[in-house]
Order: structure tokens, then sequence, then C-alpha cells
């Protein structure tokens, strides 16, 4: 075809793609007519290109204008969406990316419109956190789901990848790792001019919500492919690993606390898989457990013994009430001690200072106005305004947009569901209630999916709001899921040691 040809409306609706350039191609010969291209993130411009047989142009400001800005953009868009592409999952040190690749020059712009692309390609969704993504030439990309702790890990490695297959070459794009956000791009690579060496410095809100998915994770707080492939933990192997934990307490009654703690929540949870109405003596020797090694953790305790089932039994030394900067784990313990009708222990854990669980810098505001309602609500002398009033700041900092260091799907199917709850308790209005808790429990549900993970048995601060309205009276379904029914009712509770 004759290079110097001018295509008519049809070629070029039928054969623009959206595309991604090295800024560095844009030389000053030809920048004066690309006026409508546009920088979109560091190192890369947005332009529009013409794929024809035997070369590809970019466009100029003419030809945009003949087409008219708009309906060039529709086209263009729906022509790279159509690129045939390749999809891979490379497994790599603990985490998994994803590779698109193809001959067509035009994968690697896919990035521009990554949701949509990934959508298209695997059936799946990003999540709302976005993705990192590195597009190292024109024929690829490789993306990672911001969706759990392992995020830090895949940054290292697209950042190693995408170095290396840059200079690789050919067609090479950017050696750049970016934030794909709501639509766009943000680099999160430095480049020194001088020594030409790169680094990375990921901005303060993605920062934020790396911390609080590394911490999620570790705790077994989130659902992601990783744990819904993974077997039913083993209760026997849980019971060990609390059995052990508690049993070295006795060196070192400070060191190991929360870990036996985390195990002996675990195996409470656990236990609800093969007894989900809690009717064995040993899914209530897990519970009751939990109970004191949470309320231990963050308000201290005197000796007592920690029944762990088949009359095993470990004794919990003298713990000095020292307790973590662990917002999240103390609303683990406030939880367990309404859920088990622990009057002094949820006194003891409403006394721990503000203060002391601000110091947790991987929750969001949210976490911690509702930490302040709870303590609010459960005072001798309490207010009912200043209940509502703090409520009422809960749930607009956990609002769209608010959260900075969890997974929107996270709060808004896990951490937010207790807290409509109780906003729903206050009103006394029983239907509402049991219409909202109903809701509440098929979040935890399609949250979890098909989870084995412990905390997938329980949904557990909704079981805590459901107890309460249980004691002030509230009809509760004694068919719902995820809220075993003899912990509700109060028919397996039976007494724990004090405090």
């Amino acid at each position: 075809m004759n290079p110097d040809h001018t295509p008519d409306n049809d070629e070029l609706l039928c054969s623009t793609y959206a595309r991604l350039l090295p800024v560095d191609s844009i030389t000053p010969e030809i920048a004066g007519s690309l006026r409508y291209a546009r920088l979109v993130a560091d190192g890369l411009v947005f332009a529009y290109a013409l794929d024809r047989p035997t070369d590809v142009r970019i466009l100029t400001d003419p030809d945009v204008e003949r087409v008219g800005l708009e309906e060039l953009g529709r086209a263009a868009y729906e022509n790279l969406m159509r690129v045939p592409v390749t999809h891979e999952e490379i497994p790599v040190e603990g985490t998994i990316l994803h590779s698109f690749y193809g001959d067509s020059p035009f994968v690697g712009s896919l990035a521009l419109y990554l949701s949509a692309a990934v959508l298209r390609v695997t059936g799946e969704s990003l999540p709302q956190a976005g993705a990192l993504v590195v597009m190292p030439s024109r024929h690829n990309l490789v993306y990672h789901p911001i969706a759990d702790g392992t995020v830090i890990d895949a940054l290292n490695s697209l950042a190693s990848y995408a170095l290396g297959a840059f200079e690789d070459g050919p067609g090479a794009l950017s050696p750049q790792v970016y934030w794909w956000h709501r639509g766009g791009l943000a680099s999160l690579t430095v480049i020194d001019g001088d020594t030409r060496s790169f680094s990375i410095q990921p901005p303060q809100p993605l920062l934020g919500l790396m911390k609080g998915l590394v911490r999620l994770s570790r705790d077994g707080r989130l659902a992601t492919r990783t744990t819904a492939e993974q077997a039913a933990p083993d209760p026997a192997e849980i019971t060990r690993s609390a059995t052990e934990a508690i049993a070295g307490l006795a060196q070192d009654p400070g060191d190991g606390l929360g870990d036996a703690f985390a195990s002996a929540l675990a195996l409470a949870h656990a236990r609800c898989a093969t007894d989900p109405k809690a009717s064995h003596v040993e899914t209530w020797d897990a519970w009751a457990t939990a109970v004191q090694l949470g309320s231990a953790l963050f308000s201290g305790a005197q000796p007592q013994d920690c029944h762990l089932g088949d009359g095993l039994a470990r004794r919990l030394p003298a713990i000095p009430a020292v307790p973590p900067a662990d917002a999240r784990g103390w609303l683990d313990a406030l939880y367990l001690a309404i859920v088990c009708r622990q009057g002094e222990r949820i006194r003891r854990l409403c006394q721990v200072p503000l203060e002391t669980l601000r110091r947790d810098d991987s929750v969001d505001a949210y976490v911690l106005h509702w930490i302040d309602t709870m303590q609010t609500y459960f005072s001798e002398h309490r207010s009912m305004d200043e209940v509502v009033e703090k409520l009422v700041t809960t749930m607009k900092a956990s609002g769209p947009g608010e959260a900075s260091h969890a997974p929107m799907e996270f709060v808004n199917g896990i951490d937010y569901q207790p807290i409509a709850l109780f906003h729903r308790l206050l009103t006394r209005d029983h239907d509402t209630f049991a219409k909202t808790l109903g809701e509440a429990l098929t979040e935890h549900g399609t949250y979890w999916g098909e989870s084995a993970a412990p905390r997938a048995r329980v949904a557990l601060g909704p079981l805590a709001m459901a107890c309460l309205a249980f004691d002030h009276g509230f009809p509760i379904d004694p068919a719902r899921p995820y809220l075993p029914l003899y912990l509700l009712n109060r028919e397996r509770i039976e007494e724990i040691p004090s405090p």
C-alpha cells in the first residue's frame, strides 16, 4: 500500500487502535501534528495508530478531525479489545503473575483498559484496588491483581521482569512498573537520570494498601483463589499448634500469646465445619479457650486452665496486661466475649486504651471508629447519643473511597456487616434487623465462596451482633447459616474461668 495513501473514514474506523507509545518516540518534529495525543503516565503517551497490511502509522490531527475524536475513540477502543492474546499464569516466588502476549503490536496497549481486557480474556474481574502491571514491549503485558499479601513479592518480580524484558526488546515500550487503578496508570518506578538506576517507590495510598493486605493475609482474613483451592485445615493440627503455643507461655508469658490466640480462634472456627450448631463439647472448649486467650492478650489474666477437647488441658500462666497494637485482633476478642456472654471480659477489653490500638497502622480509620463505638456502648456510664454519634462517624468512614488499607470487597463483605447490624440493633426494629442479618450472612457466604479457610465457617462479627440482639429479645431465625445455633441461643454456653 502507498504510505502516502490517505485513509478514508471507513478504513480509519475499522483499522485504528488505541496505542501506548514511549514518550521519547514523540519527537519535536512530529509533536506539532499530534496535539490530540496525551501523556497517560510517566514515560507513556496515548495515541491512535492505523494498522495497515504493510505498516502501522500513528494518526495525525487531520486524521482524527476527519472522523471526529469521540467516534474514532470508540472505534479504537473496540478494535483494541478484539486484539487476539494468549493468557498464561506464571507462578513466581510465592505469588502468581498473569501474562498477556501475542503477535499484535497492540497487546501492551491493553494496559490502557486493563480491567476490561482482563475480563474479556480471563472472565475474571480485577479487584477494586486494581493491579500492578508492566508493559516491557508492545507485544506483551504482565499484571498482578492487588488482592492479598503476595502483592509485595509480585511487585519485586514485576520490576525485575520489566527491566530485563525491556532491554531484550524488540518493540520496547517501558521498563517501569505501573499501578492500574480506577482507569488510570501511575508509575511506581523512579529513574535516576544521572546514574541510570531504578528504584520502586509506591505512592502512600498503595503503600497503605499493601501493608493492610499483608496483615490481613497473615491473619487469614482474606478470601482469595489460593484459599479457595486449599484443603480444609485439620482441627487436630490446629489443636497441636494451640497446645504448643500455650505450653510455651510458661517460659515467657509475653511471647507467643498472639500466636496462641490466633491458633485457638482458628480452631474455634474450624470446629464449626463439622459441628455447625456448636453442639459438641470440643467445639465449646475451642471457643472458650479462644475467649480466654483473646482476653488475656489485651487485658491480662490470672493463672487458669485452657481446655482443648478430648480431656486435653494446658495451664495458662499469669499474663500481664500489655495490649498489642492489633485493632482487628481486639475486635475478635470482643466478639468472642460477646458470643460467650463474658461480661467481665467485655468490660476489661473496653478499658484497653484506644490510643494503644491507634498505633496499628495496618487498619483504616473506620476500624478504630468502630472500636471507639463499641467501647462507648459497653461503658458503665454510656450516653446513647454519644454511641449514635460515634456509630455515624464509623459508617461515614467506611464509605466508598474512604478505605485505603483494606480492599473494598473485604470492607463491604466482612468488616461493615456488624456495623450495619449494630445500627439496626440500636433502632430496636426487629424486622429490619432480621433483614440486615440475612444480608450480612449472604455477604459472608459470597465473599468466602468455596474457601475452606477457618474464618469462612462462622460470621464472627454478625454472630456477636446477633447474640446481643437475641439477649435483647430480638427473634432470630435458628436456621441461619454461619451462626452456630447453640452459641447464639446460649444453650452451649458453659462456665469459663474468671479472667
